[in-house]
């Protein structure tokens, strides 16, 4: 049983040959990060779609602002 991926970063660096065989010998230890790399992945996830939806919703404020400009330009324009 390979080591998460998420396991291999700069906090851990140090310590990787001690957290690879802990890892397998340690239900316990292997339990702890199994739930972190998972904890990691979904984290990662949900930033990613954060992102997404900052964008569009900026897209959709911005795409407001101008039709607004256009309906006023309209009105102004009917009087």
């Amino acid at each position: 049983m390979s080591l998460p991926n998420e396991l291999y970063n700069t906090k851990f660096a140090e310590y990787i040959e001690s957290l690879k065989i802990l890892y397998l010998v340690d239900d316990k230890f292997k339990t702890i990060c199994d739930e972190y790399s998972k904890s990691r992945i979904k984290t990662e996830k949900y930033r990613k779609k954060f992102e997404k939806d900052f964008r569009n919703q900026l897209e959709f404020e911005n795409l407001s602002k101008e039709l607004e400009e256009e309906i006023l330009i309209y009105l102004i324009r009917k009087e």
